[in-house]
């Protein structure tokens, strides 16, 4: 994935929700009430996007290729952080808004998006933590 992140503020409905959908484009978004990506991070960042059927896109491949162990570099105005995948899950979107995923963790970053095997019913999540 080689996206530019945009800034993304869900509304207090969407927080407390914790139902939150990205506008419908390409492009990935970065959840700013949450943490921000980088060293020094006091909460759990997100960056979400959308998969896409019949149509080629970055979060595609977060279902079918990201595991455990990879690296992935979060280029900030301050620097680069690299990250290594602690996990890919799948969970239930009717689901994720009480998932664990919404703890508060310092430092740890997650990619949320549609799940290509099941677009309308699963996301995809892939948690990562900063290496080093």
């Amino acid at each position: 994935m080689d996206l530019d992140i945009l800034p993304l503020t869900p509304t207090a409905g969407d927080q407390s929700s914790g139902t939150i959908i990205p506008p419908a484009t390409l492009d990935a978004y970065w959840l700013t009430p949450y943490g921000t990506p980088g060293t020094g991070s006091v909460n759990t960042t997100y960056i979400v996007g959308h998969s896409w059927e019949n149509r080629d896109s970055a979060f595609n491949r977060a279902s079918s290729q990201a595991k455990p162990g990879d690296l992935f570099t979060v280029t900030t105005t301050t620097g680069e952080v690299t990250y290594t995948v602690n996990s890919v899950t799948t969970h239930n979107k009717d689901t994720l808004n009480t998932s664990d995923i919404w703890d508060i963790v310092p430092g740890r970053l997650i990619l949320v998006s549609c799940y290509t095997a099941d677009l309308w019913g699963k996301n995809v999540v892939v948690t990562a933590s900063p290496l080093g």
